[in-house]
């Protein structure tokens, strides 16, 4: 009893020492990140597979600290985002279609720090990531899942249709957003701008007739337009190996140029969409790229993802091939960060995320008044046919 006393004693004792400790770490830490780390390291990526291409991206990357730090921040925030949203559709708080993207992140990362804030994106309906990354915060992502006032189209789109400026969802049907990011590259062109639109579709809608279409009016009319296709392994449950007679999708453009990328790698995506940029810029009509990536849920929140995979599967891509993992294990190993530094990224992007989930639970939904708002960008308000010819609804462009 003596024994336990003295080291109850000794403990409290030492307390303030060790609580001066942490601190004098902590500052030790905080010194360090200005004065010790390099300020950039080069990096050798996998090179592209490359279609009707003579010359594709470089095969090596220069990432400086301050990207570095800044994509691996975008990513992690991504993937916390997608397990809180997971969590929220268990606790039947976030209702109807829900597909998440973690697993993906690099991909969406990478597209967008190769592109400039003035191009344009138009993805699928797995689009947080994509949201997020050209700019929405992470409340008004969770509160459009929730449905909720304060949601970035006031809690009227839920998961799959989020929209900011240059950001056109968000599209439920499958394959049916290509042909509209065929329609803003001809926009671009026709108004004389500089820019090119990303159009971003999966594996399990590379087969659609439309796509096909899409591409002969881009070439013919060379339109730029970066036509990506995120392949990741899976369409709903089907692999592509039986779903798709050829798996090369970066060749399904046959007249039009394209590359295969490593979609886990967040520095090949980036090297990638800079060449596919460049050359949509200087005139040469539209490029295919296909992102070998790998979602780690299931196609939707109401598919498990173990039925037509094993859990071995899963597991051997988030040893192996985590885009995260990787950006970490190549920033602490060429004294880009340290590992306490990264864990303080991880501990604030946490906060964020669950600041964000108790805005997201507690903002009102949007009342029943605003039903009919919306609906055309920049009109006079009309009248809008409710349930049945007795009510009605006003509708506003702007509220």
């Amino acid at each position: 009893m003596r024994k336990m006393l003295l080291a109850a004693l000794s403990r409290v004792l030492q307390g303030p020492a060790a609580a001066a400790g942490r601190t004098a770490s902590r500052v030790m830490v905080a010194s360090r990140n200005y004065a010790d780390f390099a300020n950039e390291a080069t990096f050798e990526i996998k090179p592209c597979d490359l279609h009707r291409l003579e010359e594709g991206p470089p095969t090596t990357a220069v990432l400086t600290r301050e990207e570095g730090l800044h994509y691996y921040k975008t990513m992690q925030t991504i993937r916390r985002m997608e397990l809180k949203s997971d969590q929220l559709y268990k606790q039947k708080i976030i209702r109807g279609f829900c597909h998440l993207y973690d697993g993906q992140e690099a991909c969406c990362v990478g597209l967008e720090v190769a592109i400039k804030p003035t191009d344009h994106v138009i993805t699928a309906y797995r689009a947080h990531g994509f949201t997020y990354a050209r700019g929405v915060p992470v409340r008004e992502i969770l509160a459009e899942l929730t449905g909720r006032k304060g949601g970035c189209v006031k809690g009227k789109g839920g998961s799959m249709h989020m929209y900011t400026k240059n950001f056109y969802g968000g599209n439920g049907i499958v394959g049916a957003q290509v042909p509209l990011g065929a329609g803003i590259a001809l926009a671009c062109k026709y108004f004389g701008k500089n820019e090119v639109c990303l159009t971003l579709y999966g594996d399990g809608a590379a087969n659609q007739g439309q796509i096909f279409e899409t591409y002969n009016m881009a070439a013919l009319w060379k339109l730029p337009c970066i036509f990506i296709c995120e392949n990741n392994r899976y369409g709903m449950g089907t692999s592509v190996e039986r779903a798709a007679a050829s798996t090369d999708y970066y060749k399904r453009g046959d007249f039009i140029p394209g590359l295969r990328v490593d979609g886990m790698d967040v520095l090949c995506v980036r090297e990638a969409a800079k060449f596919a940029a460049e050359y949509c810029r200087a005139g040469k009509g539209p490029i295919v790229m296909e992102l070998q990536t790998y979602r780690y849920h299931g196609h939707s929140m109401s598919d498990p993802g173990i039925s037509y995979r094993t859990r071995e599967e899963i597991q051997e891509v988030r040893s192996k091939s985590d885009p995260i993992t990787l950006l970490k294990d190549r920033m602490i190993n060429n004294n880009l960060a340290s590992v306490e530094e990264l864990k303080e990224i991880d501990v604030a992007v946490r906060k964020e995320i669950e600041e964000a989930a108790q805005f997201a639970t507690t903002d009102p939904e949007p009342p029943l008044e605003e039903l009919g708002n919306h609906i055309y960008f920049n009109e006079p308000p009309f009248e809008v046919r409710g349930p049945n010819q007795w009510i009605k609804y006003k509708s506003l462009s702007h509220s």
